[in-house]
């Protein structure tokens, strides 16, 4: 019987919740006893959306309140999506538990358009990633890309409104909030790669709380877990943020290990793409040999006018 509370730092969008409590509910079955609260805070990441991601700080504004819940003992975990989590995490804190995946896709929404490619010349296409904004454009240069911030609900409110032709959301985040049939179709990672650990949800702790990591446990996902170790190797060594558009979508084949990866201008003129395979148990090192490739082959120029110089090595 276990009867301490455990506290989860949450932000406070629809998805955000719905993550936070899909988390205490496995906890709960889990372990008998256990009672889980939630800590629901807004972070610069949710009042920040006059202004594209990249320009105030990247994905990295979505998780610093919750780390410093964490650092200062108010709650016990944070729970995030993975494609929000930066490289890199404060000292004493770490992701110990990746959940199981959903449908890592892109989804094409539109009330008018079958695809992307139905779309006149000129349409309107509302994204706030680079890395969707730029395979956009190389795949349709004739599209009119536009910034779209907010959480599901707004973006599909401001497609509704008419403002755009189409929207580009993640087919994970629809189907969680129950908005499936919104879905015009689910674009193949041949066409839109996902972004690192698009589909999973992360827990972070404070790593010397035995304690919560033990109750953390039942909850990992070894595949999942693979496939975005990989993922997070790549976009580690390409030290990739949300100023410049990098992909990477790692699967498990008949037990091998597929990971691509892609780095793109921002505008879709340059592409650099690669992959790789190989055993599960090498997902990190995976990532670092694709990763060296792509800046190899003209992922290091990208990266060096994206950064002005201060790209990686």
């Amino acid at each position: 019987m276990v009867d301490k509370v455990l506290r989860i730092a949450t932000r406070q969008s629809p998805l955000a919740l719905w993550q936070a409590q899909y988390v205490k509910q496995r906890l709960e079955a889990c372990h008998p006893g256990l009672e889980v609260e939630l800590v629901p805070m807004v972070t610069r990441g949710d009042v920040i959306l006059d202004t594209p991601l990249a320009k105030v700080g990247g994905k990295g504004l979505f998780v610093k309140e919750l780390e410093m819940a964490l650092l200062e003992k108010r709650a016990d975990i944070a729970v995030h999506s993975m494609k929000d989590v930066p490289v890199e995490f404060p000292e004493g804190l770490g992701l110990t538990t990746i959940c199981e995946r959903e449908d890592p896709r892109d989804a094409f929404v539109s009330n008018h358009y079958k695809s992307l490619d139905e779309m006149p010349a000129g349409s309107v296409v509302g994204t706030s990633s680079l890395r969707r904004q730029c395979q956009i454009a190389e795949r349709r240069p004739d599209l009119v890309i536009r910034s779209l911030r907010g959480n599901v609900g707004t973006r599909l409110s401001k497609l509704d409104n008419g403002d755009y032709d189409a929207i580009i959301l993640a087919v994970a985040g629809l189907k969680r909030l129950q908005l499936d049939e919104r879905i015009t179709s689910a674009l193949p990672p041949e066409i839109s790669l996902p972004a690192v650990g698009q589909g999973a949800v992360g827990i972070e702790c404070r790593l010397d709380d035995i304690r919560t990591r033990e109750l953390l446990a039942p909850l990992n996902h070894a595949e999942t877990a693979v496939r975005v170790r990989a993922e997070r190797a790549m976009n580690t060594r390409l030290e990739g943020g949300c100023q410049v558009p990098i992909g990477s979508y790692a699967e498990l084949v008949e037990g091998e290990l597929w990971l691509r990866a892609l780095v793109g201008a921002p505008d879709g003129s340059q592409m650099v793409r690669g992959e790789r395979r190989g055993k599960p148990d090498e997902a990190a090192d995976l990532g670092v040999s694709l990763a060296e490739e792509l800046l190899n082959n003209g992922a290091r120029a990208i990266l060096a006018d994206v950064y002005k110089g201060e790209g990686p090595a």
